[in-house]
């Protein structure tokens, strides 16, 4: 199969040996689709005679039965793997495979050239030290390939091989290479690319693969194998400050405490003097302990446990720092951000922010700009969409240690969890701390909620009224004051129409308009609850993740969820300010219920149906559930 068989053969352990002193390179292939990505990485392992017998025999009856090439091998069906990709004749996942020749090891990354996907090539360049950017040479630079170019240097990406692929179509012309390669250096001129080398293939013929090609005598440069077997690729990490995030507290018994994780940059030796952030205590390094034994030092890429000299308390996501030079700690940070997800980014909206080996919860605060990839040009937005790239604030709940993602990726880079449904919506990268929100603290008060809700001899709580537009949340919140005020207790109504009278005038009715409502609003309930009061909130709030994330703001018991459920056809039909009628003839877009959705509550703490019950009747219910808690102490 390989190129080293026989040494397999005749001397396992110096096939092994060799195989471990080789260094290592991790590429992606990437550009628009049908520029032959999946062809070249077939090319190369058919070529470097990476295959087994079986294996080609299977791609030499695949090819005649679905490849597109007629009886000759189609090297693609090599990468794509996927029924769908084979019957559909295009990449969509992204495919990794492993080869290696004399002089290196190698770890490619096929990505999808189809826009749709750009959030797998994404996932594929974010390991990778170098990305092949295929071209093809009758269609010259494309979306894509400005797209994928810019999605590489996003991510840290700093040599470029442009394949300009398919060159036997153009007849070998050096002119199209002169031309393309003149495009792309103007376009790319500002990604901080190290290096970009321009090479003319065909990726179906084997042009300038392995070796130079006699189609193309102007060509003097390497080949493409050539140049990957000696591309120069910086180990920043090694030569940088140590860090290491702790993945495990490792406790096998009572005379043993060590802290596992791999080592993110710099080196750590027994002796060194470490910081562990956030907390900022110090100790010293005692061991270095591996399942072999011992080290005498450990460097970046190496998993590790570290015990210490000292009694440290240090948890999963911590980081273990070299004590002069520790990385820095904040909450707020701005973030480069690629969304994932078919629904959008919406600012304000609570996500899980998992970086390192920690979760937590946090949200997009601000959403700077988007990034049109096409002409680099910075717009304005709201939301970001699927694929889209955008520049954000990001709030998290509690503060960690970070480092720029362009100088420890490992520490620099996160990934954004929808709260609800678990799965990740987005992948961000991280360009420095807000500084300004380190030096804001909460201020101590001699007064606080406690005393004010026991003068008022009452629990403060917000009673958060959800439902459709005309289900009756204002009425049935009216007449609840009223008996609460009958009582002496201490109310406030926040009400949405009378709400977008003053703090929120300046927001529509879009999805991220609603988000923003709702936190606004959250955080008011918040300080008035603070104040000892029992809050009433009239809002369609029409979706989960916010009602959750007000829920969050509060301490426990200080958020009681009312559903106000009345049947759109109900609300419809009673239409008290007109609105359905509206939205059915579409005058009014993004009304709830009918081209915006509404989220039931799960397990609302109370249920109420107007269709069923009059109002007096949905107030007893109300007031007795808070009589029932002891939300109104005598």
């Amino acid at each position: 199969m390989a190129h080293q068989s026989d040494l397999i053969a005749e001397n396992i352990e110096g096939y092994l040996k060799a195989q471990e002193e080789k260094s290592m390179l991790r590429f992606i292939t990437c550009g628009s689709v049908d520029d032959g990505k999946s062809t070249l990485i077939g090319r190369l392992l058919y070529d470097s005679k990476m295959i087994f017998e079986d294996q080609l025999g299977a791609l030499e009856a695949d090819s005649k039965k679905m490849g597109t090439q007629g009886q000759e091998i189609d090297f693609a069906l090599l990468v794509d793997g996927l029924a769908a990709e084979r019957e559909q004749g295009i990449t969509i996942d992204v495919a990794y495979r492993y080869f290696s020749t004399d002089k290196r090891k190698f770890i490619v990354a096929d990505t999808p050239g189809h826009e749709q996907y750009t959030r797998n090539m994404a996932t594929g360049a974010s390991t990778a030290d170098l990305a092949i950017l295929l071209i093809d040479a009758r269609k010259g630079v494309l979306t894509q390939t400005r797209r994928h170019s810019f999605i590489a240097s996003l991510l840290g990406i700093k040599h470029v091989v442009l394949a300009v692929n398919k060159m036997d179509l153009v007849g070998y012309d050096e002119a199209v290479l002169n031309s393309i390669e003149a495009e792309y250096r103007e376009f790319a001129k500002d990604f901080g690319f190290t290096d970009i080398t321009s090479i003319p293939l065909s990726a179906l013929k084997g042009d300038n693969i392995l070796t130079n090609s006699d189609s193309t005598p102007w060509y003097t440069g390497p080949s493409l194998m050539q140049h990957l077997e000696s591309v120069q690729v910086e180990d920043a990490a090694q030569s940088g400050n140590f860090r290491m995030s702790v993945q495990w507290v490792n406790r096998p018994n009572l005379d043993f405490r060590g802290f596992s994780g791999t080592i993110a940059s710099g080196t750590v030796r027994p002796g060194d003097a470490i910081k562990v952030l956030p907390s900022a205590r110090e100790s010293t390094v005692k061991s270095i302990v591996t399942y072999d034994g011992e080290l005498d030092m450990a460097v970046a890429g190496e998993a590790v446990t570290i015990t210490l000299n000292d009694e440290v308390d240090i948890s999963r996501g911590d980081i273990i720092a070299g004590k002069d030079h520790p990385p820095e700690v904040a909450d707020q940070f701005e973030a480069n951000i690629i969304w994932m997800a078919e629904d959008a980014l919406l600012p304000g909206r609570p996500y899980l922010i998992k970086t390192g080996n920690q979760t937590v919860p946090g949200q997009i605060t601000d959403l700077k700009h988007k990034v049109n990839v096409n002409t680099l040009e910075r717009t304005a937005a709201k939301s970001l969409a699927l694929n889209e790239i955008g520049v954000c604030n990001i709030s998290l709940d509690k503060r960690i240690a970070f480092e720029a993602y362009g100088d420890v990726p490992e520490l620099g880079s996160f990934i954004i969890v929808d709260r609800l449904t678990n799965s990740t919506v987005g992948v961000g990268m991280i360009s420095f701390a807000l500084r300004r929100a380190s030096n804001i603290h909460w201020q101590a008060l001699d007064v606080d909620k406690t005393v004010r809700a026991e003068m008022k001899n009452q629990r403060p709580a917000v009673l958060w009224f959800t439902g459709l537009s005309g289900s009756g949340k204002s009425t049935i919140a009216n007449v609840v004051e009223q008996r609460l005020f009958a009582r002496g207790r201490h109310t406030y109504i926040l009400d949405g129409d009378n709400v977008r009278h003053g703090l929120n005038q300046d927001l529509g009715f879009t999805d991220a308009d609603r988000v923003e409502n709702i936190r606004r609003v959250g955080e008011v309930a918040k300080l008035m609850v603070d104040a000892g009061l029992v809050v009433m909130t009239s809002f369609i709030s029409p979706f989960r993740a916010e009602r959750r994330m007000v829920h969050d703001l509060m301490d426990d018991g200080e958020f009681i969820e009312v559903y106000v459920d009345t049947p759109i056809e109900v609300c419809a039909a009673r239409d008290p300010k007109g609105l359905y009628k509206k939205a059915k003839a579409g005058e009014i877009k993004n009304f709830t219920g009918y081209d915006s959705p509404y989220e039931e509550p799960e397990r609302a703490d109370i249920h109420v149906n107007t269709d069923k019950q009059n109002v007096e009747e949905c107030a007893d219910k109300i007031i007795a559930y808070l009589e029932e808690h002891g939300y109104l102490n005598a």
